[in-house]
């Protein structure tokens, strides 16, 4: 993924910054829905990039908060 953030990167986030950066990626989302209504949008393939995303950063924070859960 050119120009967007890996899976590597999203690992280095705590907890609040995952979910800051859904809130981010889920009104870009958003918007490129806006645009796409008003036929302005010219990068469709934007909405996959976006939609993986988050499902990645989603797939994180749950991770995050079964381990801090799991008594040791």
């Amino acid at each position: 993924m050119k120009n967007s953030e890996s899976l590597k990167e999203f690992k280095k986030l705590n907890s609040e910054q995952i979910t800051e950066k859904i809130d981010q990626l889920r009104k870009d989302l958003f918007d490129l829905r806006f645009k796409q209504a008003t036929r302005q949008l010219n990068e469709t393939h934007k909405f996959k990039i976006i939609k993986k995303q988050v499902a990645q950063l989603l797939t994180l924070s749950k991770n995050q908060s079964a381990s801090q859960t799991t008594p040791d």
